[in-house]
């Protein structure tokens, strides 16, 4: 048996337990998506649970718990959990003026691709104050994440309704 971890998978979780798709799904409605084929055969395999709890904007420890115990591995000791914040405000580097590109990543994602090499190389071509714009069908907080471990700003726009794209924007600090 794998150990369920802040780091492991979700690709990896449904591919030892199945069973934990029914958790996920209480857990929070964000994981519906997951019934896609092609969204959980690619963005699954890179997503980690502490990124899908931010996506699904729940607790990671929390959620973690409920999974090792519906797995049989029983909890883990209470700890606290760090990870990056995704910026909800809009930052002081943001202007629309300033937007160089915008890609939609929806239908990219939908085909079955990941977008996360082609967004990573879109944005080391910005200049400083160039703003890439790109929109997904749910919060990216891997590429995110990536993004700003590599020295740039990033700032996630939720949708208004559901069903919209979130609209994500990066620019090198």
């Amino acid at each position: 048996m794998k150990p369920i971890t802040f780091q492991t998978k979700i690709y990896e979780i449904l591919e030892e337990y199945p069973q934990l798709e029914d958790t996920l799904m209480q857990l929070s409605p964000a994981f519906a998506k997951l019934k896609n084929p092609i969204l959980r055969k690619t963005i699954a395999r890179v997503t980690s649970l502490e990124q899908a709890a931010a996506i699904a904007g729940i607790e990671a420890g929390e959620m973690v718990q409920k999974l090792r115990v519906a797995a049989g591995l029983g909890a883990l000791e209470p700890q606290s959990v760090v990870w990056n914040q995704i910026p909800t405000e809009q930052p002081e580097w943001f202007s629309e003026a300033m937007v160089k590109e915008r890609f939609h990543a929806t239908a990219m994602i939908e085909s079955g691709q990941v977008p996360m090499s082609l967004i990573l190389s879109k944005a080391k071509t910005l200049s400083k104050g160039e703003i890439l714009e790109f929109s997904t069908p749910f919060l990216p907080v891997p590429i995110l994440e990536l993004l700003s471990s590599k020295g740039f700003g990033v700032w996630s726009k939720k949708p208004e309704l559901e069903g919209e794209p979130y609209h994500n924007f990066t620019t090198p600090l």
